[in-house]
């Protein structure tokens, strides 16, 4: 393509045209190249760190985020059985960290 050429403007994707700043560029670079999963797995894991602290991050194991569920792999079946009991503030505990409905389902293993 040439910059030079009159038509140029009109073959560059209305979406990019209609971006008003750099987030909604990169909100859309980032959904076009499909990176969502992989960002979206590494915000959750580090909304895990911050909500959960210090103390059952140590216990924890592995953080898996897929299809809107998160795995949790624990070292303790007692802080496992702990943390069973509050899966559902914890989820949203979670969910209010990240600004968005992100998770819905938690399992603990």
């Amino acid at each position: 393509m040439n910059k030079n050429n009159p038509n140029y403007r009109n073959k560059i994707s209305p979406r990019v045209r209609e971006a008003k700043g750099l987030s909604d560029l990169l909100q859309l670079f980032r959904t076009e190249n499909n990176l969502d999963g992989g960002l979206n797995e590494f915000d959750v894991y580090e909304a895990w760190k911050t909500v959960l602290g210090p103390g059952i991050v140590s216990y924890t194991l592995d953080v898996a985020f897929k299809r809107s569920t998160l795995y949790v792999k624990l070292s303790s079946s007692i802080v496992r059985d702990e943390l069973s009991y509050g899966k559902a503030k914890i989820i949203k505990m979670l969910n209010e960290e990240l600004k968005r409905e992100l998770i819905e389902d938690l399992v603990l293993r």
